[in-house]
């Protein structure tokens, strides 16, 4: 893969040449900036910058996107190793621990008991 000076980035900052650095990677959204959904201005405002990486997943790209990224890679930032990559936030699960129902069920258990003597054993 072809080694990318941080400098060699920053002079790819226009419509003519875009070039993003993402997890210490370079790609060249050039082509793809009259087709982004959210207008060339965002894809442009961080271009040419050494890293984008906090911008382009705050905005939550779906897989697709970054599907897309592989056919516009170009190479690696020049010390890209030394560079500390974020993981792909992950949504937490659903149900994380007892919940609702460590309250629900004892109270739906309580009233039962109660309903089923207060039917049986009232005279």
């Amino acid at each position: 893969m072809t080694i990318i000076n941080i400098a060699d980035v920053a002079a790819h900052k226009t419509r003519d040449s875009a070039w993003l650095v993402l997890n210490g990677k370079v790609y060249d959204a050039t082509k793809f900036l009259d087709e982004h959904p959210g207008g060339d201005e965002v894809i442009l405002s961080e271009c040419g910058k050494p890293d984008a990486t906090e911008a382009f997943d705050d905005i939550g790209h779906s897989d697709e996107a970054r599907a897309l990224l592989a056919d516009m890679l170009v190479g690696t930032v020049e010390g890209a190793a030394e560079i500390k990559q974020k993981p792909v936030p992950t949504r937490p699960a659903a149900n994380t621990g007892p919940g609702f129902n460590a309250v629900l069920v004892p109270i739906a258990l309580l009233g039962a008991y109660l309903a089923w003597r207060a039917y049986f054993l009232s005279p």
